[in-house]
């Protein structure tokens, strides 16, 4: 079994991504490392409860915050905000362009805690650290297959080596469609719902054709053959044909792979000379589209048959496959 590792992301990729300022930056911001996808509005911290106190949190000042301390004397200020900068969170960061006090810029420098500052509104400046953290230390594994993008499904290729995942990509970027990773895909869970895929930065945009060697399918086929991201909508099994294996023909048969502990739906598609893979992964993109907007076509045949396919759909539930 795969597992996740935590990551970190640094105060330098932070404050580029979200156009921070800094105010007092006591080391180079490429070394202060960040851990937690939350952020912390201090509340319970400014009145002196700190149980429940997680120093990995970029601490942010709005407001609410600031009004608060500026009701307090200037002692009790210093003391409450050389309290919580004493526990060395690993930044703090000052919206709406609030000019910070003397008593906070003396706990920061006493303490050496990076302080920045923006002029978004706060719940701006929070919705957009989160979205950016949750994607950039989502836990994250690196798989084997070919991620593309067909009619805006997310689809990964897997299957053994040879079998022609790198082919088919060729053939669907030629159709229109777009290469995200080729070999190595890195997945990430940015949700309890949501896989997201990319190629490793060494070798994005990188194709290997047997025969050929290695391409690179931006310089071949342009900018609007590939793609950075793309999210994992489904995974294609590619398989050679058995002869004695009996494959799904109506489409009632529900399987999927866990990835991270999120399932992912997962067709397996024979492959033999003569079948169009490209044509047939258009048409699954197409259907696996169709059915997350609530039709299917076998079931409107069966019951256009007068069959019950209620009952037929009980005897077929979710299959995990581990691929």
């Amino acid at each position: 079994m795969l597992l996740a590792t935590t990551f970190t992301v640094s105060l330098a990729r932070v404050m580029k991504e979200l156009s921070l300022k800094p105010i007092y930056m006591p080391e180079d911001p490429e070394s202060v490392l960040i851990s937690s996808m939350d952020v912390n509005r201090p509340g319970l911290e400014l009145n002196r409860f700190y149980d429940y106190y997680d120093t990995s949190r970029i601490l942010i000042f709005g407001n609410a915050e600031t009004a608060f301390l500026r009701s307090r004397d200037p002692e009790d200020r210093f003391e409450i905000l050389e309290a919580i900068f004493s526990k060395h969170p690993p930044a703090a960061i000052i919206a709406r362009g609030i000019q910070p006090s003397e008593e906070l810029l003396t706990a920061v420098t006493n303490n050496g805690v990076p302080l920045l500052g923006t002029g978004e509104t706060t719940s701006s400046l929070v919705a957009a650290l989160v979205a950016f953290m949750n994607t950039e230390l989502a836990p994250r594994i690196t798989r084997h297959g070919v991620l593309v993008e067909v009619y805006g499904e997310g689809i990964l290729l897997v299957g053994d080596s040879g079998v022609g995942k790198s082919e088919t990509a060729i053939e669907l970027i030629k159709r229109g469609h777009r290469l995200i990773a080729d070999d190595a895909v890195e997945i990430r869970r940015v949700s309890a719902k949501s896989l997201v895929g990319q190629a490793p930065e060494n070798i994005r945009h990188f194709i290997e054709l047997r025969g050929i060697g290695i391409i690179n399918a931006r310089r071949i086929f342009g900018m609007g053959a590939v793609k950075l991201t793309e999210k994992i909508d489904m995974v294609i099994n590619l398989e050679i044909w058995d002869n004695k294996k009996v494959y799904d023909r109506m489409g009632l048969d529900n399987e999927y792979t866990e990835i991270l502990g999120n399932k992912v739906p997962v067709l397996t598609i024979p492959v033999k000379p003569g079948r169009n893979l490209a044509v047939i992964i258009e048409v699954a993109a197409m259907n696996n589209r169709q059915k997350k907007m609530g039709y299917n076509a076998a079931t409107e045949l069966l019951k256009g048959l007068g069959m019950d396919a209620s009952i037929l759909q009980e005897e077929s539930e979710p299959k995990k496959l581990e691929l």
